[in-house]
């Protein structure tokens, strides 16, 4: 059942999430990035919004173009490449590998080939930049507002798709969830695992690609533009893309692991990740180099290194706690963390056909310091990018301000199924790790 605040919840992002994003993107073209002027001019009278909007540039045939072959390819590269970095990189985890058993017992296989996607796209963008000269390097940056219309076509339209699918052709009926409300089931997905074909998986390939992949290539764009208008590329700006590069990195060398996290073993998928991982993710993600675009920052030797630093110890932070959870599972219990046998709780669990299940929950390590301590080190690079574009405007902490929000959110998510899965073993383990975030503090 969906409860009158979940519903007014969806509704109000169905509505506000595009307007948002647009606000934002807007403010930047047309006010250098302040996220008041537009709203005084709107109060005061010295504009209309249709003002605002005859400025927004409109689709064209270019950006549609560009937009159309850039999926295209991320496609292509998706199903028609195998991957072959798992065969020369030690330690990394491709290829065809299986996902979590679906509530129906289902277990999907994936071809997990996103750093080599990722690889063969930057390649070839350098090799366009210094040798062949095809397209600009400020190609992203020159048509950001009309990709925007395109990012949203192709958003709302597999979102649309994925919940007709859903009703008509599912590709695993038992792993349906209908709640009769069509906001809620259009927004939070009806199927688990959208599927076309055999290897066409909707919510690998959305959540990775293109949006992700795009990422790194948006940063780079906004430096050269940067270049091009002020004759330098910033520390400011280069922090940002060294630090989000690593992060994207990261999610590309852990694909297969990224198959256990809440987004592919519990999520279904619908307009909440189709079009959010279409438009959300790449428009908002990277407001940092947006915004050093407009507003070239050249921070001093202890801002910038203070920064790179945090940003550093964050994504230790979250790679270091996921990886001992990591090899807590894979060896159920039987490892060393830092140092010494782990310590933890089995708690016990019964599934829908009666059957007990046993499982342990790790309390040392990071994970005796607070229950989510990987989101901790993840807030903590979020707000390392923010700070490298200095002070003087809010627009570039919006991400840690929504990553907070987000992240938070995924805490109660998380804990309200663990307690209704765990019973009294999860009120014994919270009594153990009795913090969530911060310790001694949340």
């Amino acid at each position: 059942e969906v409860d009158w605040f979940s519903l007014a919840s969806i509704l109000f992002l169905l509505m506000f999430a595009p307007l948002i994003v647009y606000y934002f993107i807007m403010s930047c073209d047309q006010y250098q990035c302040s996220l008041t002027d537009p709203l005084l001019d709107l109060l005061t009278g010295n504009k209309h919004l249709s003002d605002i909007w005859n400025r927004t540039p409109t689709l064209t045939y270019r950006a549609a173009g560009i937009y159309s072959l850039w999926v295209t390819f991320q496609v292509v590269l998706y199903m028609s490449i195998p991957d072959f970095c798992h065969k020369f990189l030690p330690g990394y985890v491709g290829g065809v590998q299986e996902g979590a058993v679906t509530p129906a017992g289902v277990v999907n296989k994936y071809e997990i080939n996103g750093l080599q996607a990722w690889i063969i796209t930057h390649v070839l963008w350098f090799a366009n930049a210094y040798c062949f000269h095809f397209f600009s390097p400020t190609i992203i940056f020159d048509n950001w507002i009309p990709l925007l219309w395109c990012a949203n076509i192709l958003g709302y339209a597999v979102s649309t798709f994925a919940m007709i699918k859903g009703y008509f052709f599912p590709t695993n009926a038992k792993d349906c969830k209908f709640t009769g409300n069509f906001f809620y089931d259009y927004m939070m997905g009806i199927e688990f695992n959208p599927r076309i074909g055999k290897w066409f998986d909707f919510k690998l390939f959305f959540n990775g690609r293109p949006g992700i992949v795009a990422w790194t290539l948006i940063n780079l764009s906004f430096a050269a533009k940067q270049q091009e208008l002020y004759g330098e590329v910033t520390n400011s700006m280069i922090l940002v893309n060294v630090l989000q590069g690593i992060y994207v990195l990261d999610f590309f060398w852990n694909e297969a692991w990224y198959l256990k996290t809440i987004d592919i073993c519990h999520d279904h998928f619908g307009w909440y990740l189709g079009w959010g991982d279409c438009v959300w993710l790449p428009y908002l993600y990277t407001l940092q180099g947006l915004y050093l675009v407009y507003h070239p920052v050249q921070l001093c030797t202890a801002h910038a290194i203070g920064v790179f630093m945090l940003g550093l110890l964050g994504y230790f932070i979250f790679r270091m706690t996921n990886h001992q959870k990591d090899l807590f599972r894979r060896t159920n219990g039987n490892c060393r963390i830092w140092g010494k046998k782990p310590e933890y709780i089995e708690c016990s669990y019964v599934s829908v056909d009666g059957t007990k299940y046993y499982s342990k929950l790790m309390t040392s390590g990071f994970w005796g310091w607070a229950r989510h301590f990987n989101y901790t080190g993840d807030l903590m690079g979020s707000l390392a990018y923010c700070l490298a574009c200095g002070f003087e405007h809010i627009l570039p902490y919006f991400y840690i301000i929504y990553m907070s929000i987000l992240l938070i959110h995924r805490c109660i998510r998380d804990e309200h199924r663990c307690h209704s899965k765990y019973g009294k073993d999860w009120k014994r383990y919270t009594a153990a790790v009795p913090y969530r975030l911060l310790p001694g503090i949340f």
